[in-house]
């Protein structure tokens, strides 16, 4: 059994789709998604559409990123401008064949993601962690906040206070940093700039991982 994580994807449904043809996931593997499964990329809506089909085939996690949260902000109350301006009207247009109307089995897959996934050898998270606090006093403080969404403090650390691996996204770096006690796969998918541009998985625990570069026009 395989336990793979895969970074931020944004709504690149071609990338997504070529990453997972490399990884050729089994029924015995479980993959975790890190989160921002939608905006600024051309196919938000293609992307759920093929996580839906995927978790009726292999075991999945999927966690909650910054973005999922901005548009739910959107459809519980109306807050559109932060929505907007990080990529949510590129969303909404990838949903015009349905008279930009979010299908419901698409918005209940927005509201079912994890702010976090815990196992027995690493933590999982979209953003990342406090990192002068223990993974358990992280949860303590702000397990019922966003802070988990948009943590990128740990990231310049010298060191963590952590009980065991953190593995995030949510900040793009031209590599997957790949600490003792943190690995960061959001290596820029969905930006055209050089040392951006890849997604990347992550097999555990051997740390091994595989990156695709952007399929997807924009």
């Amino acid at each position: 059994m395989a336990l793979i994580a895969i970074g931020d994807i944004h709504g690149c449904a071609r990338t997504l789709d070529a990453l997972l043809d490399r990884l050729a996931p089994t029924r015995d593997d479980q993959l975790v998604f890190i989160g921002d499964y939608i905006d600024r990329g051309p196919d938000a809506r293609g992307v759920i559409e093929r996580l839906l089909r995927l978790r009726e085939e292999i075991s999945c996690v999927f966690l909650r990123g910054n973005h999922e949260a901005l548009m739910l902000n959107y459809l519980d109350r109306g807050e559109a401008d932060l929505w907007f301006i990080n990529g949510g009207l590129t969303t909404l247009n990838s949903y015009r064949n349905d008279g930009i109307r979010i299908p419901e089995e698409h918005e209940a897959f927005i509201r079912e993601t994890l702010l976090y996934y815990d196992t027995p050898d690493f933590f999982f998270v979209h953003g990342g962690l406090k990192p002068d606090l223990t993974i358990a006093e992280n949860l303590r403080r702000f397990a019922h906040t966003d802070l988990f969404l948009w943590e990128r403090e740990h990231l310049n650390a010298p060191r963590f206070a952590w009980e065991k691996p953190v593995v995030c996204g949510h900040t793009p770096v031209p590599e997957p940093i790949n600490r003792e006690k943190l690995i960061a796969i959001d290596t820029g998918c969905v930006y055209p700039h050089p040392g951006l541009g890849r997604l990347t998985a992550v097999r555990l625990p051997e740390r091994t991982f595989i990156s695709i570069p952007r399929q997807d026009l924009i």
